[in-house]
Parts: C-alpha cells; structure tokens; sequence
C-alpha cells in the first residue's frame, strides 16, 4: 500500500520504530506531485512498486517546499510531475539516485545540480504525445472558428500546416491534420528522422521555409539552452498573412518581446498557447481575441496521458534499480 504522508507524518515518523525499520530495508520511492496523479495511475504504480518489494510514499497537492525537502530525506528514487527539483532539494536526499520526470519537458529539474550528485535524470518521451498533439488540433481548429463565435470561420482543409519540432508530438500532429486535410510541413534538427516519410509530411530543408509555408504553425520544441527565445520575430515575420501560431510546447521558446512587437505590427497574427507569456494580460488588453490561453497547461491533461505516463515513470525506476537501465536519461 502506497503510504500517505502529511506534514505532520513526515516531521515525526523517525520516532515510530516499526515504521522506521520498515523504510529503512525497503527501496523507497517518492512520488511527489502538487498536480496529483489519477487515482487509477496511482494504483497500478503501487501494484508495481509492491511486486517487487519496493516501499512507495506519495505526497500531493503540498503546499509549502519545506514538505518535499523532508518527504525526500530518505527517497532513493523521485517520481515528479511539473514539480521543481532544485539544487537545494538534492541537498535533503542523500540517498537519491534517480529522477524520473513523468512527461516529456524536464526543464523543471536543475540537471546540472543531479548530475553533480551523481543522480540520473530520465523523463517517459511519448506517453503525453497523443494528447498533446489532440489538444494541438483542437487549438487550430478553434482558432479556424474564430473562437467558435457568430464571425464567419474557415475550414483546416486545403490549409497548410508547419510543424516546428518533429518528435513524437510533432508526427502525430501531422498525422491527425492531414486526416484533416491539412498539407503538412516540418521541420527538425535531426538529419535521420525518418517520421517525414512515413507521414508523407514534406521536410523543409531551413526553418525559414517552413514559417513562410505555415497557414498554422504548431510548436514542439523542448525549453533547453539551445531553443529558449528560438522563435523569434524575424521568424514569425515570415508567415503567411492570416496565420496562427499554436504553442503546446514552452513559453520559453518564444522570444515574448518579440512576439509582442509583431503582434502590434500585424493585425492579421493570432497566438494560441498552452503555455501563457509572462506579459498574458497585456497582451490581451491590447491584441484582444487574437491572443489565448488555456487557463493552465492541459496539453497532458487526460486520464489516458495521466496514466501512461505514471506507469511509464514507475517502470523506468524498476528497470534502473533492478537492470541498470538509464535508457531516457537526459543527463550525463
């Protein structure tokens, strides 16, 4: 059984005997999540975790960081979801060998700090794609129906789309809108990604082609060092007149000040995002409707992502104690 703990569990559980020598011959792993897991996920986790005689703790919805630092005192491994894993968090756990991220973005994790300590560092890439890459859609969709107002819409078909960022978020994007009739457009860093083929998506040979072709420009690139501020106005520029730009990815890939230029200069760009600008509010006094953002980010908020990506996450942390396996390790 997965053991609940609250504050007050976590600040007096050293003194109960039986306890204590329980966690202390048993593997323990932390999963800590403000946003909580289904309960279902939770269940099929603790089934695995128990199976192989692994100690479970669960924390969620805390509110305070000094709850995770003593939840983590004796973790060996650490289950997150959108939680911050700091510098300072690591100093509470000296037992930690293991992160796993359960979703595909880890920008919520300080890697440098894990790899410092010698922690390893794996995110579950694919679980959350479907429904990302659904709500994507959804996005553009709404954005064609002018917010699914009276004004008069147009249809997707017949439209192009470009896929910035071509994982596994970016090829089921093309796949469900060129079930939409949307000719679709990539592109992406890796030479020997193969998807383009396979979805009869045409590759762009340079990222300024693909935004000249985009009608809608749907964004699927991670937030790391290399793509923070990538999109840029020069870049969005280029589109078509009468474009939307979709962001389920990161707020961090646009470059805000920029976006809000070009959005003064033409009244023809929309912006949709799962991930609000810091200046969200601004922005909408100023470009009204043609601005919007979900009220927080959903991209993986489905019961079927929620799901797999929990029993993703608890499948890596077996394989890593039992197997040594590091595979999706995004650390070194």
């Amino acid at each position: 059984m997965v053991t609940i703990l609250s504050f007050t569990d976590i600040t007096g559980f050293v003194i109960g005997a039986g306890f204590f020598y329980l966690i202390t011959i048993e593997m323990k792993i932390l999963v800590a999540t403000q946003k909580p897991f289904a309960q279902a996920a939770l269940d099929q986790m603790n089934n695995l975790f128990e199976e192989a005689h692994f100690h479970p703790l669960l924390i969620e919805n805390y509110k305070r960081e000094e709850e995770l630092h003593y939840a983590i005192e004796r973790a060996d491994a650490l289950i997150v979801r959108s939680d911050i894993v700091t510098s300072q968090l690591l100093e509470c756990a000296p037992n930690l060998k293991v992160v796993v991220r359960a979703g595909a973005g880890y920008d919520n994790i300080d890697l440098d700090a894990c790899s410092k300590r010698g922690v390893v560092v794996m995110n579950t890439p694919g679980q959350n794609a479907n429904s990302v890459a659904e709500l994507a859609i959804g996005m553009m969709i709404f954005s064609a129906r002018n917010h699914f107002s009276i004004e008069r819409g147009k249809e997707l078909s017949g439209c192009r789309l470009g896929i910035h960022g071509y994982g596994h978020i970016g090829h089921l994007v093309a796949q469900k809108g060129s079930g939409l009739g949307l000719r679709t457009y990539g592109y992406d860093l890796d030479p020997s990604n193969g998807q383009f083929e396979r979805d009869n998506t045409i590759r762009m040979e340079s990222v300024e082609e693909l935004y000249r072709v985009s009608d809608f420009l749907s964004l699927h690139l991670p937030a790391t060092d290399n793509t923070k501020g990538v999109v840029t106005k020069q870049l969005l520029n280029l589109l078509p007149k009468g474009a939307s730009i979709i962001n389920t990815a990161r707020k961090e890939i646009i470059d805000q000040e920029g976006l809000i230029e070009i959005m003064e200069e033409r009244e023809d760009l929309r912006y949709l995002t799962d991930t609000p600008c810091d200046k969200h509010s601004l922005m909408v006094e100023r470009f009204g409707n043609r601005i919007w953002a979900t009220p927080k980010k959903i991209g993986a908020e489905t019961a079927q992502a929620n799901n797999n990506a929990a029993i993703a996450a608890a499948k890596q942390v077996l394989s890593f104690f039992k197997e040594g396996s590091r595979e999706y390790q995004v650390n070194r």
